[in-house]
C-alpha cells in the first residue's frame, strides 16, 4: 500500500500563534493548530463528536498536565492534540493527521 502524499495547506506565516485554522484536504475538514509554546503544529479532524459540528478549527488550545489539547467551542470538551482521545469522554475521539513543515508550508496527509 502506498503512503499518503503530503498536501501543502497554507504557508507557517499564515497561521497565528495559538489559533486554528480549517482546510479543506481531500474533502474532509482538517482543523490546523500553531502552538507558540511548543513551537509546533497540530492537524486534527474539524468535526467535534460531541457538539456534531465542524467547529474544532475554533477552539482554544492550550494544556492540561502534559497533554496538548484543543477544547471545543461548543461544550468544552479537550481533546488531545497528538492522539484525538477526548479528556472528558473516553468514549470520543478524533482522528489525528501527519503534520509537517516543508521549507516554511504546513503540510498535511490526509
Amino acid at each position: 500500500m502506498s503512503e499518503k502524499p503530503w498536501i501543502s495547506v497554507c504557508e507557517i506565516n499564515d497561521l497565528l500563534p495559538d489559533t486554528g485554522v480549517c482546510a479543506l484536504v481531500n474533502k474532509q475538514q482538517v482543523a490546523i493548530f500553531r502552538s507558540r509554546r511548543l513551537n509546533e503544529v497540530f492537524a486534527v479532524s474539524n468535526y467535534d463528536p460531541v457538539g456534531e459540528a465542524n467547529v474544532l478549527s475554533r477552539g482554544m488550545i492550550g494544556s492540561i498536565g502534559d497533554e496538548v489539547v484543543v477544547a471545543s467551542p461548543l461544550y468544552k470538551e479537550h481533546y488531545n492534540l497528538r492522539t484525538g482521545e477526548c479528556l472528558e469522554k473516553p468514549g470520543y475521539k478524533i482522528p489525528v493527521f501527519p503534520v509537517r513543515l516543508d521549507d516554511g508550508l504546513v503540510q498535511i496527509q490526509a
